[in-house]
């Protein structure tokens, strides 16, 4: 007999935290399937939270219930309110994180949910009863996970492409394998199919940089928290 969950969400980065953790927590059974345990929550491309409209959404996050803002406040490491030169209305608050830190701290308030299942597998297809009834999930290695919803939070990782330079590849992120089976399940169910285009500057080793030409740029002497349960900011803040 296959594992039963009320809901299984497919992939672990921030919407699939979400999401995984928002059906846990009003009491449903909850599977989230990722193909890397260690990499939970990664931050790939960015270690910011929040800036210019992204920071409102962020508190309405927090505000419906949501887990990003209170881990960004455990684990950030420079903190600025922008355009506090303007009115209260765009006032935007933007962080930076310690990107090992905050994919170890969400993993630890994932696995405090008592109702929420953490697996590592790549799922191959959804399972179906007829040509639209979702009935679950079959694994790469043979396995299904019976569930009541599926929530597909598969991001770039669906059928995904990278291009570096002249070159273009299959993967995830970088080095990461690609969700190519269920991306290709997908297309056969007559969805509505585009892309999403990320792209990621280059990486610079810090020890080939000249720091002393540069100017200190501090965060705020009294950090604004993200969410409405942190009190203070208590981690140290490092200069940008």
């Amino acid at each position: 007999m296959p594992e039963r969950y009320d809901v299984v969400v497919i992939g672990a980065g921030h919407a699939g935290c979400e999401a995984a953790r928002a059906c846990a927590r009003i009491g449903l059974r909850t599977a989230m399937v990722t193909m890397n345990l260690d990499l939970v929550a990664q931050m790939s491309c960015n270690p910011a939270i929040g800036g210019i409209a992204k920071g409102h959404l962020v508190r309405e996050i927090d505000a419906l219930g949501g887990v990003m803002a209170e881990v960004a406040d455990a684990v950030g490491i420079q903190f600025r309110l922008l355009n506090t030169s303007r009115g209260p209305a765009v006032w935007s608050p933007r962080a930076q994180m310690d990107k090992k830190l905050y994919r170890f701290r969400m993993r630890e308030v994932l696995e405090a949910e008592p109702n929420l299942r953490i697996k590592q597998a790549e799922v191959g297809a959804l399972t179906l009863s007829g040509d639209r009834h979702v009935t679950g999930v079959l694994l790469r290695d043979g396995r299904t996970i019976a569930a009541g919803a599926v929530i597909v939070t598969t991001g770039t990782f669906l059928n995904g492409l990278a291009h570096v330079g002249e070159m273009t590849y299959s993967c995830g992120r970088n080095g990461e394998a690609p969700s190519q089976l269920l991306g290709d399940q997908l297309r056969t169910l007559g969805l509505n199919w585009t892309r999403l285009k990320t792209g990621t500057p280059p990486r610079l080793d810090g020890r080939s940089i000249d720091w002393s030409q540069f100017e200190p740029q501090a965060g705020d002497a009294d950090p604004t928290p993200f969410s409405f349960l942190t009190g203070k900011i208590e981690r140290k803040q490092i200069d940008c």
